[in-house]
């Protein structure tokens, strides 16, 4: 055990056993015993400073009194113990807000149990971390910029890394599979849609589109599952059948897919209690038999909390991934894109991938608000 963790862990016990939770009372002793076990001399020592006015910080437009303001690392407010921290989220923004100049990087939410941290400049509407009292001393890395010596914080919910790891990978999956269907072939859609008029573009387009809209859709089913829009880890358990050799991605997957795009609910069998996905990225399937570097590039990709992965970000990373010569001859050859809902975000190549993976999420909200599990959802065509 390190310094620190013997500190935090002596922090902890005295928390235990002599604080009551009261926010008006002990809020400042606690934050000078939570600096201190940082190795600070206490908190005015490092610097802070208690009941930081705040012009404007208040719910009425006045002047509002921050718990805690240590610039340019962390804003605390401090809670009673048992207090919602989710009701105090706006607050704690304001002060953020109007921290100016030098305006803090973190914020921090606290209840004397709870130490919710967040990053406003990256990740605005969620905690890049939470953590309980209790789990202080193994949770050290999270707290890098309470030490002496700032370091890197470690955060167990930070969307921006998880989602330029989901987005970097997806990338790489998408090129995989342009450069094998230029060698290997094109496949044949499962429901042909003449109006798209394929006729018209030269194969390494086609194996560009086609790649693509592989890729998005699974996106989205990665998305749905992990907001429990599916039936519990049914994409992963699909993969990895594939990699058992239990079925092939063009049956498995593509039967997916194809459920994902049939109105009403799967009554049976594999895809029982999938519900329909009316967006239109299902409503051209090509299913591909993918190969087993294919497949595990997918698993890992499905194992990860795609409920952290943030769509905007995703949109521009993956977007960068895409061949832009060949973006550039679609966008060439190919009319603009009806900017009707439905249009707005089904496949289309000329859309912006970013507004395409910004939409594809609302779908899913859209499908969280409405309670009948049977009825078609997001945008009605």
């Amino acid at each position: 055990m390190t310094d620190t963790q013997q500190r935090l862990h002596t922090f902890v016990q005295y928390v235990d056993e002599y604080l009551k939770g009261d926010e008006k009372g002990e809020a400042q002793l606690f934050l000078d015993k939570f600096f201190r076990a940082f190795g600070h001399e206490g908190a005015i020592e490092a610097g802070a400073t208690y009941e930081e006015r705040i012009h404007k910080g208040s719910k009425k437009g006045k002047t509002g009194f921050a718990d805690l303001v240590w610039k340019p690392r962390v804003l605390i407010e401090m809670k009673k113990r048992g207090a919602d921290l989710t009701k105090h989220y706006s607050q704690a923004f304001d002060y953020w807000q109007r921290a100016v100049p030098n305006r803090p990087r973190y914020v921090m939410l606290c209840n004397f149990d709870q130490f919710w941290v967040y990053d406003f400049d990256t990740q605005i509407d969620t905690p890049i971390d939470m953590v309980e009292l209790a789990q202080l001393p193994d949770r050290v890395a999270t707290f890098g910029f309470m030490e002496v010596q700032e370091r890197k914080s470690v955060f167990g919910n930070n969307q921006v890394e998880v989602t330029e790891k989901a987005a970097g990978r997806m990338g790489e999956l998408y090129q995989m599979l342009r450069d094998r269907l230029l060698r290997q072939g094109l496949p044949s859609p499962l429901a042909p849609r003449p109006n798209l008029g394929e006729g018209t573009r030269s194969e390494a387009e086609m194996a560009a589109l086609i790649a693509q809209r592989y890729v998005l859709q699974c996106v989205l089913a990665m998305f749905a599952e992990d907001r429990r829009m599916l039936p519990d880890s049914l994409f992963v358990q699909c993969v990895q059948d594939c990699l058992s050799s239990n079925g092939s991605a063009y049956d498995i997957l593509g039967g997916l897919f194809r459920e994902m795009n049939t109105p009403g609910l799967t009554p049976a069998g594999r895809y029982q209690g999938v519900e329909y996905f009316n967006g239109g990225l299902f409503a051209e399937i090509y299913p591909l038999d993918l190969t087993h570097q294919e497949l595990k590039f997918l698993e890992v990709s499905a194992l990860e909390d795609w409920s952290k992965v943030r769509p905007a970000i995703f949109g521009n990373i993956f977007e960068s991934a895409i061949d832009e010569r060949i973006r550039q001859m679609l966008r060439d050859r190919l009319p603009t894109a009806s900017t009707t809902p439905p249009q707005a975000y089904g496949f289309s190549p000329d859309d912006d991938l970013l507004e395409k993976l910004l939409a594809l999420n609302l779908e899913l909200a859209d499908k969280e608000k409405l309670a009948n599990p049977s009825s078609a959802r997001g945008i009605p065509p």
